[in-house]
């Protein structure tokens, strides 16, 4: 993993995660890197001092911190940034979201049992949210009874 600081044509700067450099060359080819500040494509690497280890002995390399900017082995490779759309998509979303875990009471691992009760008025319609297998949803759907998944975030996930 390698990150690059980045300027766009209007002097915005930014930094961004890659595979590779060659990672970087294809994703700005195809148009995916742009300026978070502009959505500018028109973008090139900055000047950026890297972080050199500077230790003769094996003690003192030992005791050299780690790069603050370095990924983890293994870590998931980053994204180019999210357009303007995308990151409105992604509030309303969370606003959708935050709006139905407000406004609905949560009825964990009930929530097949609950709602079944409801449709067949042995309990008063109100809005819930818990728990379901993917089979207690199906047979809920196939007795018409409506349901609606509540995705995770992203950002929930992180």
């Amino acid at each position: 993993m390698i990150l690059y600081s980045l300027c766009c044509a209007h002097d915005h700067r930014f930094e961004s995660w890659f595979r590779d450099s060659a990672a970087y060359d294809e994703q700005r080819a195809r148009g995916l890197v742009s300026c978070p500040a502009c959505g500018s494509a028109e973008v090139e690497k900055a000047i950026m001092a890297p972080w050199l280890g500077r230790g003769t002995g094996k003690d003192e390399a030992a005791s050299e911190p780690e790069p603050a900017r370095e990924a983890p082995p293994g870590a998931p490779q980053p994204v180019a940034l999210m357009s303007e759309k995308e990151q409105q998509l992604r509030a309303m979303l969370k606003a959708v979201r935050e709006h139905v875990l407000t406004h609905s009471d949560y009825v964990g691992e009930e929530f097949a049992e609950t709602a079944r009760r409801m449709h067949e008025g042995a309990e008063e319609k109100r809005l819930i949210h818990g728990e379901a297998s993917h089979e207690e949803v199906r047979a809920l759907l196939e007795d018409e009874i409506e349901v609606m998944p509540l995705p995770a975030l992203p950002d929930e996930r992180n």
